[in-house]
């Protein structure tokens, strides 16, 4: 009997399942998942998949029947019917095809078995999934018009997440650089809507200018990046406007609030006479980002909330300038002056804090408590963020009482899987490398030098010349000519001769070249045939060293090579030179006043021609410390070199220099070898 195909298994389960979720009855559905018999289990899960998916589609106008939809896809995981993925991809799927308030409610479900999610059976499958539908939810949304739905995706991963997962923290300390708060109006009209005066019930005035609005604003940037207090200038400008902003807020008591003794009375206070606690409770939620109209400034500096809202921003980015971040850069430290009018600043703020109603001073022990625990979070972070595990309290329960602890599940025997980073960090501190493959890693390690490994004798498969020569039968072939080219102009002197005639063919010239290699190894076999005889006739040599045999005579062929790629006739000797500290220093008044014009053409920026000039007093010795930093950092430095850039700059007294010293250097360099 054939086995049944996709579509009638399809078929059957969208019948059974109808029935068995119309009863809430799995085991219905268990049991003619037993019944049918397929070669494999998969075929089964994939036709079950395809199911759930196509009845939750049916189903979404209907908020409980998707609810109750998913607890059944659930169950049958747990019956292993089908995926752990499934109850995750079903909520993907819903989604996608409803609008934003039914999402909304459905992610209410999603909120409320976080603990399902979590259970081990689930998390490893799924948790990818649940990021990513999370992802796609988070697209959709507006962060203005959906702040509350935001803020609760968010919460939810928090919760779903473990605290060391790498995917929900900011492991090198980056700031959100696209939160701008954007203020500011045309000129013409600031004057209409600022320069005015604030007075509250108490006599207290504070005017409000154009000043005050911009430098309050301003300090929106410095909270938003707090790096750019290390640097001087912007240090200046944000310790001026926090002062301002402070004697602001000093200068402006505020009053405590006002009781209201009825319904009635509340209703004819002005949202800012409300206090943002009751605000919160009657309407549910509030946006945490403030207007910039200024036109509100008078009012927002009149609310007690706004006013604590900037004052522990300030607290917080003292608290980052005085602590130890792992991944801060190495220049961003603080002055003693800037370290002491911080501590200054603080203790103004607090006060601050505590003058502001209601219940100043318990608010600002909830603030100095939250910055604390604040220190341990950054303690955690600079240690590597390492993984929080809870004590196992059962085996200890035990032990004390007595009592052999209880063998450890299954599960738990397997040996837990180390993090990828481990095991690089791991590999190399000895020196190894860790591609995450073990054959991978086995060729990696052959050798620690990747470089030198590729320079072995065995990767070499260049042939030599002469075995090219001879065993090639096709020496008619363009492709031979130009590999046995390719060869002789590596191996061999003679590629620079011989070949002057134009009508001289290619295959003529390789030919007369592989006779006089031959020849050449001739007459060297012929000299040390020689030497071996008159060797053999002096009583002071060993015996039987006259005759030349299969190891003399590769000896004769390496040294017949290493002759030709050795010839002292060779014309560049003089680019290996090293030029000393003296041939600089009688260099450099040849080039004299124009080693800027040099320097620029080397590639050297501005300050690094000031730095030249600041270190030497004279223009030679400038000069001279110029040259011996090129010499020294440039690879491609060479006396050869310098003498072209002369000549390209039109400094042609400089270059004939160089080009004398060229000559002195290579007329000694030939008279070593000569002498050697």
């Amino acid at each position: 009997m054939s086995s049944p195909s996709f579509l009638e298994l399809l078929n059957c389960f969208t019948e059974t399942m109808n029935k068995s979720f119309k009863m809430n009855n799995i085991e219905q559905l268990k049991a003619e998942y037993d019944r049918i018999k397929t070669p494999s289990d998969n075929d089964k899960k994939a036709a079950l998949h395809q199911c759930f998916r196509d009845l939750l589609l049916t189903k979404t106008e209907d908020i409980p029947a998707i609810e109750q939809f998913i607890n059944f896809a659930v169950a049958a995981c747990r019956l292993e019917m089908t995926s752990p993925t499934i109850p995750v991809v079903l909520l993907g799927d819903i989604f996608d095809a409803v609008t934003l308030d039914k999402c909304e409610q459905i992610f209410t479900y999603v909120e409320n078995n976080v603990c399902t999610w979590k259970e081990d059976f689930f998390f490893a499958a799924c948790k990818h999934n649940l990021l990513r539908m999370c992802n796609d939810l988070l697209r959709r949304l507006s962060r203005s018009q959906n702040t509350v739905f935001c803020g609760r995706i968010l919460l939810f991963l928090a919760k779903f997440f473990p605290f060391s997962e790498r995917s929900g923290l900011n492991i090198i300390s980056e700031f959100n650089l696209e939160n701008i708060t954007e203020y500011g109006v045309e000129g013409s009209e600031m004057g209409d809507q600022l320069g005015i005066s604030e007075e509250n019930g108490t006599g207290n005035q504070l005017k409000i200018d154009y000043n005050l609005y911009c430098k309050f604003w301003a300090l929106q940037d410095f909270f938003r990046n707090p790096n750019q207090c290390y640097n001087k200038v912007q240090w200046k400008m944000f310790a001026a406007h926090a002062g301002s902003v402070m004697s602001a807020f000093s200068s402006f008591k505020l009053e405590e609030p006002r009781a209201t003794s009825s319904g009635a009375n509340k209703s004819l206070q002005t949202p800012m006479e409300i206090p943002m606690e009751e605000q919160i409770r009657e309407s549910g939620h509030f946006f945490a980002k403030f207007l910039t109209n200024p036109k509100l400034l008078s009012l927002q500096l009149s609310d007690s909330n706004f006013r604590r809202s900037v004052l522990v921003q300030l607290l917080i980015l003292f608290q980052y300038l005085n602590s130890t971040v792992k991944f801060k850069a190495d220049n961003h430290c603080l002055t003693q002056v800037q370290i002491d009018w911080l501590k200054e600043t603080e203790s103004t703020v607090y006060k601050l804090i505590v003058e502001s109603p209601p219940n100043g001073r318990k608010f600002a022990d909830s603030v100095r408590h939250m910055l604390s625990r604040e220190e341990l979070w950054n303690s955690w972070k600079n240690e590597g963020c390492k993984e929080f595990k809870r004590p196992e309290v059962a085996g200890v329960a035990s032990a004390a009482a007595g009592e052999d602890p209880a063998p450890p599940p299954r599960a738990a025997l397997k040996r837990p899987r180390r993090m990828l980073g481990d095991l690089i960090r791991d590999s190399t501190k000895q020196g190894k490398f860790f591609m995450g493959n073990p054959e991978l890693t086995r060729l990696w390690n052959t050798c620690p030098d990747n470089l030198q490994a590729c320079k072995g004798e065995d990767r070499n498969f260049l042939p030599t010349l002469e075995s090219y020569l001879d065993g090639s039968k096709e020496k008619q072939d363009p492709s031979f000519e130009w590999r046995a080219l390719r060869l002789l102009a590596r191996q061999s002197p003679h590629f620079f001769t011989l070949f002057n005639s134009p009508s001289y063919k290619v295959a003529d010239y390789l030919e007369s070249v592989r006779k006089k290699i031959q020849k050449d190894k001739i007459d060297i076999k012929q000299e040390v045939t020689q030497e071996g005889s008159h060797s053999q006739n002096d009583p002071n040599e060993a015996e039987g060293e006259g005759f030349v045999g299969e190891e003399e005579t590769d000896q004769m062929d390496s040294e017949l090579l290493k002759t030709e790629q050795l010839t002292p006739e060779d014309k560049n000797t003089h680019r290996t030179i090293t030029v000393t500290k003296e041939q600089m220093a009688e260099l450099a008044p040849s080039i004299g006043k124009d080693w800027k014009r040099l320097a620029s053409k080397l590639g050297y920026g501005i300050d690094e021609v000031q730095y030249f000039e600041s270190e030497n007093p004279t223009v030679v010795d400038q000069c001279r410390h110029l040259l011996q930093v090129w010499f020294e950092d440039d690879m491609d430095s060479s006396l050869d070199q310098l003498a072209y850039i002369l000549e390209g700059l039109e400094m042609l007294s400089a270059a004939d220099a160089v080009k004398q010293m060229i000559a002195a250097l290579s007329d000694d360099k030939v008279e070593e070898v000569s002498d050697e």
